[in-house]
């Protein structure tokens, strides 16, 4: 478990963001938006118990509880607490995040089947978007953006434009290694310029401290790392996991997660290689790469 425990930054008079520290695998970060009448909420938590101690932090707030929920994409760290809000709340998520779960289900068990993930309930979205979408929660405007492939095929963004917010979901991380494996590593370059193009002054990443937008330099020059280390390994021939070990993590070696290369690696293959943006990867040979990148240790659940 990390140090420090998960907590609360009021960043307008209605918009708070909840961190779970240090951001590291199913430690992602969550949000709320609330007019003291209705309630957005951006994400959940990857298991029982942290999902109920973000409906705490709601409750402590001072706000109702959530009428609506936002899943900024499929994976279950931002979606497995689904079912701690729901029924009392409509889940909302792009088209492909609501069948990229579906067709996902109990997906962190898989990865990490004796972690104890609690009493969880796959509860996928019931309303979703194609382009974008926009739900008021009072006079607050909360505009939900589709930006293509880029960290899975079904990401959103949700973007505050009077209060210069963006919760971002994992298209960007903050201090810790991105991770393009499910989505697309070029559809990921194309978002960070979307979200630049926002002009919000205040960045909530999916994983990682609160920020400013300088974290898109960090996160494109991360990207172009990968996609430099991915050209050069091809045409000399080695796998991922042989051009990962000659390459090493570089200057993000303090990033978290340093391992994450070779499974971004992966994907970037995958586009040399013509394969559509978003394409299944096998899963079972990612992490087994991280694996031995890690000196043969699995990587760790931390929630």
């Amino acid at each position: 478990m990390p140090a420090t425990d998960p907590y609360l930054l009021r960043l307008a008079p209605e918009v708070y963001a909840y961190i779970q520290p240090d951001g590291g695998w199913c430690l992602n970060n969550a949000g709320f938006v609330s007019d003291g009448g209705s309630t957005l909420l951006v994400d959940t938590a990857a298991t029982r118990r942290r999902a109920e101690a973000l409906r705490e932090a709601v409750v402590a707030a001072g706000v109702p509880l959530p009428r609506t929920v936002v899943n900024t994409h499929h994976h279950g760290d931002h979606t497995y607490g689904n079912g701690v809000f729901a029924p009392g709340a409509v889940v909302v998520g792009h088209e492909a995040c609501r069948s990229e779960q579906l067709a996902a289900g109990r997906q962190l068990h898989r990865v990490w089947p004796h972690h104890d993930f609690g009493d969880i309930r796959i509860i996928e979205p019931t309303l979703t978007y194609r382009d974008r979408l926009t739900v008021h929660v009072g006079g607050v405007e909360a505009r939900i953006v589709h930006p293509g492939v880029a960290h899975s095929l079904g990401d959103s963004f949700v973007h505050l434009p009077a209060q210069g917010v963006v919760f971002t979901g994992d298209l960007v991380f903050h201090g810790v290694t991105p991770f393009v494996a499910t989505g697309s590593l070029s559809g990921s370059l194309r978002a960070l310029e979307l979200l630049r193009a926002l002009d919000a002054s205040v960045v909530v990443p999916g994983h990682g401290p609160v920020t400013d937008p300088s974290v898109y330099d960090t996160s494109e020059r991360y990207l172009r790392y990968v996609a430099e280390v991915a050209a050069q390994g091809r045409a000399g021939g080695l796998t991922p996991l042989e051009a990962a070990r000659r390459a090493g993590p570089g200057e993000f070696a303090p990033l978290r997660e340093s391992v994450r290369l070779v499974a971004n690696l992966h994907r970037a293959y995958a586009e040399l290689d013509g394969l559509p943006e978003g394409s299944p990867l096998d899963a079972a040979a990612l992490f087994a790469d991280m694996t031995a990148m890690n000196g043969g240790i699995p990587v760790a659940c931390y929630a």
